[in-house]
């Protein structure tokens, strides 16, 4: 196997259970795992192996993003839907995305993958949830075929939406499908793609979109499946006052209560955004994730979780980017920094400290998406590896390198990512696709899509 050594590490951030934070140490990688983490490693006579000076650096394990929606990287910065609330800016780019097909998710997918790693995130899941009625059902084999050809390691979660407008629903009918076809497809996709084992570059979840765009009997039969095949759930969640009143009129119940209801509560489910629950139900969400979205909940105005409670309830959190046209990008160091800086507007000198962060963006995330083999660095970890420069003027000055990570710099793209043992990232550059060429193609074909909208427009007006 191939041999790669990150020699004479500055600061080595485990994140391991001692919060180890290791001065001048080396990591040798063989093959897609951590198999040595000491002074002075030499590998004289064993073979092929590519030595990295990491003096003067800063190496962290990746960041894992928690939730995301890919393909909104091709609906960013749309006029129609800008200055909107949730439902309502909704509801304007349903309309949108009735339009979008295969291609749209290939290099939305592309896109945001491409801004991730070149972040420092190694793991991401996906939230796709918008089947038109007009596409074929194999738009999450579009993002699996980007996952591998990009080097990243991927959770695709099969989102649904069977409560159309017709049932009372927000989104219109023309991007819901029923529950027949919803499950059928998620049975495929877990058989295809899911692999359970350590290491896995591929996994599936089952993510019904939200409360009010999915039935309850959809909700129940996903959390029969999912379990049935050993995959996690996952959905939006106490995202906004509308959604809690929503369910308490359809309902009769609170969001959290409806999650139990519809047993949905356990170390195998994670939600999106958690912003309104009570005390009582932090208490009740204890094992369950969170992925806080620090961007999109404060574009949207829709508030400011409560991390710093999760955190000490034992929830498990992570960070997220949350889609891109609601964020409007993928940038996963910028969303560390924006998760401290509303944690500390939030609960000031109680707030989270950087450490505390950056090990919520790490192994917090692993946490959330159900890993143990990822979000630390350790013997028998993945080798899924961030290194950081902060050489850079924008850094000088501080005395305490995570401060600096979380807190300073005018850039945040990373000088290494490696992912499963690969670098895929180097000097800010990734190495797997043509970044360029790939931008040029996803540009053309969004402006097709956003203008295809805009002339049925126009055509209605007249």
């Amino acid at each position: 196997m191939s041999k790669l050594l990150l020699k004479n590490v500055d600061y080595l951030v485990t994140f391991n259970d001692k919060d180890e934070i290791l001065r001048n140490y080396d990591i040798l990688v063989e093959g897609n795992k951590i198999i040595k983490i000491e002074k002075d490693i030499h590998t004289d006579g064993e073979g092929d192996t590519e030595v990295i000076d990491a003096t003067g650096k800063v190496v962290l394990p990746g960041f894992v993003n928690t939730h995301h929606h890919l393909y909104q990287t091709m609906f960013r910065g749309i006029d129609e839907v800008q200055e909107m609330p949730l439902f309502p800016w909704l509801e304007g780019l349903y309309e949108f995305w009735k339009y979008l097909n295969e291609e749209t998710v290939y290099y939305g997918s592309m896109v945001g993958f491409s801004e991730l790693l070149k972040t420092g995130c190694t793991t991401t899941m996906d939230h796709h949830y918008v089947f038109p009625n007009t596409s074929k059902s194999t738009l999450i084999d579009e993002q699996f075929r980007a996952s591998e050809e990009i080097g990243i390691r991927f959770h695709a979660t099969r989102g649904s939406m069977s409560r159309g407008k017709e049932q009372g629903g927000l989104p219109p009918d023309s991007v819901v499908q029923n529950e027949e076809e919803i499950l059928l497809d998620s049975e495929r996709l877990i058989d295809k793609f899911h692999d359970s084992k350590d290491y896995a570059m591929k996994r599936v979840a089952l993510a019904p979109c939200s409360p009010f765009s999915v039935t309850k009997s959809l909700m129940k039969s996903s959390a029969e499946l999912a379990r049935k095949k050993g995959v996690m759930l996952h959905t939006h969640l106490a995202e906004t006052m509308d959604e809690e009143e929503f369910c308490i009129s359809v309902y009769g119940m609170r969001p959290v209560e409806l999650m139990e209801d519809t047993g949905w509560i356990g170390p195998d489910v994670w939600f999106a955004h958690g912003i309104y629950f009570n005390d009582d139900e932090l208490k009740r969400l204890k094992g369950s994730g969170i992925a806080h979205c620090p961007s999109s909940n404060m574009k949207l105005n829709s508030g400011i979780c409560r991390t710093t409670e999760l955190f000490r309830a034992g929830v498990n959190i992570g960070i997220a980017v949350d889609g891109s046209a609601s964020n409007d990008g993928s940038n996963m160091w910028e969303e560390v920094r924006r998760a401290y800086l509303l944690n500390h507007l939030k609960y000031g000198v109680n707030g989270l400290n950087a450490y505390e962060i950056l090990k919520i963006a790490t192994k917090g995330g692993a946490r959330v998406l159900g890993r143990n083999d990822i979000g630390t660095l350790e013997v028998d970890k993945a080798a899924d590896i961030v290194v950081y420069d902060l050489s850079d003027i924008a850094y000088a000055g501080c005395h305490n390198p995570l401060t600096s990570l979380v807190c300073c710099g005018n850039s945040s793209l990373v000088d290494m990512t490696i992912v499963n043992g690969k670098v895929v990232v180097k000097n800010g550059i990734v190495l797997t696709i043509n970044t360029r060429e790939t931008a040029i193609k996803a540009h053309s074909h969004a402006s097709q899509l956003v203008e295809r909208r805009r002339e049925e427009i126009l055509a209605n007006k007249n």
